[in-house]
């Protein structure tokens, strides 16, 4: 979000494309935690915070060393239920208003200079006045996220000319106004959570648009919406829901399918009628993260052979980091996780009738040579697997394993896939598991792999 910032306002320049300038941020990041400019969170290291001490002095040096503190307003947290006082709203170029008690907000302050104006995380706000948005033409950067209470913006939204942030994520907003297709200059839209939206449509208008984040949102992927998105020719990147009798339909949308970096692949809690014996996922190359919930699949088959990526020899989910498989009771075996190298995070839950993580039936039949899973693993975590019996055959070389959690109802995991040199480090790698009986139930290797792991193991 903080380098998303930056590129909007110029501070990073995105002409040598979103990779770079994304890295480059990360090195300023890096830079301002070495230097304790910014602290890193304890428990989230995506965020980061700044003692209030170096808040001020950066507020100082931002205001010409106090000669214009209009420039950059602060003034959130303190419970402000209207705008605050300003005297000449001209010189602001900085505002933020987060975390508030507005209601309302009235008015139209001339902020010809305006950039970024934060205004997230007002709970009680419901309104926001036609008139307040119609002096904000250099307005880049505009964050209304997490403002539950608002179900509404204004068509004025139109006049913000220069806009190239918007964050409606978390509100309540049930459609977009009609003027934000006047918003030619916008990159980033972000409608994460967005549970009441009923629909995007005309969004092809945004003919900048590089990246659109629909995760957990009422409007999912389909699609009318597939065709729309396949028209935006600076897309990038999308998150977004689908069900899964449509994802087949990304083969028809080739720019669509490059640009999903997290896909949630979930449908309804009764079986539908059109559910699919199979469902065939495309190799998409730039996917980070997916998570499957509540499909009733028997089977995740991978089609190497797509629009976007025709030259694969085999399939290859290169840059996929993250997978979270909940309540597909399909599900025999995930044999197609072979396929994502750089796995580092795997949650599987409640898959009444998963017996293998990765089968080795399936396996020979679908490698044309041999390759190990999880050499990049960090955490695997299990629950509820009541028929899993085997993780690998054989024991493997987990390079960077940290975690192994076996959190409940999975009698019949009785063989783990470990040796006396399976983990680098013992002393970092821990074993969680909830039910006693279970750990007295695992068979080990041998000797050495039982007395280099009895240690690692805790009941939680």
């Amino acid at each position: 979000m903080l380098i998303e910032y930056w590129i909007c306002e110029g501070f990073i320049k995105e002409k040598q494309g979103r990779e770079k300038a994304f890295n480059q941020g990360y090195d300023i990041l890096g830079t301002l935690v070495r230097s304790s400019l910014l602290l890193e969170g304890t428990k989230d290291k995506d965020f980061v915070s700044m003692h209030d001490v170096v808040r001020e002095m950066a507020l100082w040096i931002s205001s010409d060393l106090g000669k214009h503190k209009e420039r950059c307003i602060v003034q959130a947290g303190i419970g402000l239920d209207e705008l605050p006082k300003v005297e000449n709203w001209r010189a602001v170029k900085r505002m933020s208003l987060m975390n508030n008690d507005f209601e309302k907000i009235f008015g139209s302050p001339e902020c010809v200079e305006l950039i970024t104006l934060f205004l997230q995380n007002n709970y009680k706000l419901v309104d926001i006045s036609m008139e307040f948005f119609r002096c904000m033409p250099s307005l880049a950067v505009l964050d209304l996220s997490e403002n539950h209470s608002l179900s509404e913006l204004p068509e004025e939204i139109s006049e913000l000319v220069s806009l190239q942030y918007l964050d409606l994520s978390g509100t309540y907003i049930e459609r977009l106004p009609h003027g934000l297709q006047e918003l030619r200059k916008l990159v980033h839209l972000k409608l994460e959570r967005t549970r009441r939206l009923e629909s995007i449509s005309g969004i092809s208008y945004l003919s900048s648009l590089r990246t659109l984040r629909l995760r957990d949102s009422k409007t999912t992927l389909d699609t009318g919406l597939m065709k729309e998105l396949q028209l935006l020719e600076h897309l990038e990147l999308i998150t977004t829901d689908i069900s899964s009798g449509l994802v087949g339909e990304l083969f028809c949308y080739p720019r669509v399918g490059r640009c999903i970096q997290h896909i949630y692949i979930r449908d309804h809690w009764e079986r539908p009628e059109e559910s699919i014996g199979v469902l065939v996922l495309p190799a998409i190359t730039n996917l980070c993260y997916i998570s499957i919930w509540n499909c009733w699949m028997c089977e995740i088959m991978i089609e190497k052979k797509t629009p976007w990526n025709k030259n694969l020899t085999s399939p290859n989910f290169s840059n996929l980091s993250n997978v979270r498989i909940e309540g597909c009771d399909g599900l025999k075996d995930l044999t197609w996780l072979l396929f994502a190298p750089n796995l580092i995070n795997l949650r599987v839950w409640g898959c009444k009738h998963l017996e293998d993580l990765i089968s080795k039936e399936k396996a020979v039949s679908v490698l044309e040579k041999e390759i190990l899973p999880f050499a990049k693993l960090e955490c695997l975590n299990l629950y509820q697997l009541s028929e899993l019996k085997s993780i690998y055959w054989n024991a493997l070389p987990f390079q960077r394993l940290r975690c192994l959690d076996i959190l409940n109802n999975c009698p019949k995991l009785r063989k783990l896939p470990l040796d006396s040199k399976s983990v680098v480090k013992v002393e970092e790698f821990v074993i969680k598991y909830k039910e006693k009986k279970w750990i007295e139930r695992v068979e080990w290797e041998d000797e050495a792999t039982r007395h280099g792991f009895l240690p690692s193991c805790r009941l939680r």
